[in-house]
């Protein structure tokens, strides 16, 4: 069902030595981290049970950012570290002292949007000694909000995304996956034992055609509904997919914002929407972007892969910090849709509302039914 990690790390590494405790972590440059990741807090993603959190709970692994480091940080049960660390397993008896070869520990992670699944990483970072020998992951679609309970009935199909593999301790274990399904939940599983820092899970969002009709009207481009950045000019300081988050920014890293140009040109973002659309109303939002929003901004739409771009939003002024609304004359039909902002800067979101045309909603459906939604 999948890849193996690219590259594979395993076994120890070495005891932290001081200085910054990420200079021997190991890494690489995985083919699918520009996706999305489906296990975002922001999209509503949640460890809803582990069976084991002894040292340090299972809420860490959705955390933002890179885990943590402090050598210092100690509390009564031992090291406090920044991941879902359980306990060590021990054997039935003394003369069986060491866990068998099927235990292991397992923590559910509900996904904040369904998706199809094209990457996992499993960050150790920090486990140096005390890491899984080897990591399995398993995936299933269930529909509404299922309990742990559940999850775990006999009867669940849960499919293979990793299959049991040694990883490494310090490190960001990545795989590539291969399954054209829509999954809802995770079971991470260690064996037997040990801790990891964060969980990543890159692809895209496949959303639930039935959820989407019964809205009518509803944000084309946000990255719940599934629209998804194809492109941008500049990465620099922040994703472009930001501008496409749940919710309204809350700080200025929450946006997007390009690097200062010198030259002539412009920066732009270019998205794919959920499926065929009619565009009613669109908000550009600059909010937390003071001294480096973007000067100007413009929209242009095209209807279908090899359509001609049109303009749907003249040049227009934007201001610092704040939302600018825009009713259009009347609907216009697009599967795509570029912003070009002026000369530089950022905007911290872009809202598209409208509703699916007839034949978006069929290929939405149609596409929902192949993964097995």
């Amino acid at each position: 069902m999948t890849d193996t990690a690219i590259p594979r790390f395993t076994g120890d590494a070495s005891p932290y030595a001081g200085g910054d405790p990420y200079a021997d972590h190991r890494t690489a440059d995985f083919p699918f981290t520009h996706l999305v990741d489906l296990a975002d807090r922001r999209l509503g993603a949640g460890v809803i049970a582990a069976n084991d959190e002894f040292f340090a709970e299972r809420e860490n692994l959705l955390k933002p950012g890179p885990a943590v480091f402090d050598p210092e940080h100690f509390g009564h049960k031992g090291k406090i570290m920044d991941g879902w660390e359980t306990r060590r397993r021990r054997g039935a008896a003394a003369t069986e002292p060491h866990p068998t070869p099927d235990d292991h520990d397992w923590a559910l992670v509900r996904l904040g949007a369904p998706g199809v699944i094209r990457g996992i990483i499993l960050d150790t970072a920090h486990f140096r000694g005390n890491y899984p020998q080897a990591i399995s992951v398993e995936a299933v679609s269930l529909p509404g909000s299922p309990s742990p309970e559940d999850l775990l009935a006999p009867d669940v199909k849960w499919t293979v995304l990793v299959p049991r593999t040694a990883v490494g301790g310090h490190a960001a274990n990545g795989f590539a996956v291969d399954a054209e399904q829509r999954f809802t939940h995770l079971r991470i599983n260690q064996h037997p034992d040990g801790g990891i820092a964060r969980l990543r899970v890159y692809g895209e969002v496949a959303p639930d055609p039935a959820w989407l009709d019964a809205l009518g009207t509803f944000d084309l481009a946000a990255l719940e509904n599934g629209g998804q950045v194809e492109d941008a000019s500049d990465r620099f300081y922040s994703p472009a997919t930001n501008t496409i988050q749940p919710g309204r920014s809350r700080k200025m890293d929450d946006g997007w914002e390009t690097r200062r140009r010198r030259d002539k040109g412009n920066d732009w973002i270019r998205y794919c929407l959920a499926a065929q659309s009619e565009i009613r109303a669109v908000e550009i939002d600059t909010a937390y972007l003071k001294g480096n929003s973007a000067g100007w901004a413009s929209l242009s739409v095209r209807d279908g892969e090899d359509g001609d771009w049109a303009e749907l939003l003249p040049r227009t002024r934007l201001q610092p910090d704040t939302n600018h609304r825009f009713v259009l004359d009347g609907p216009v039909r697009a599967t795509h849709v570029r912003i070009d902002i002026f000369p530089d800067g950022g905007i911290s979101r872009l809202r598209l509302h409208g509703s699916l045309t007839e034949g978006g909603a069929d290929a939405l459906a149609a596409r929902h039914r192949e993964l097995g939604g």
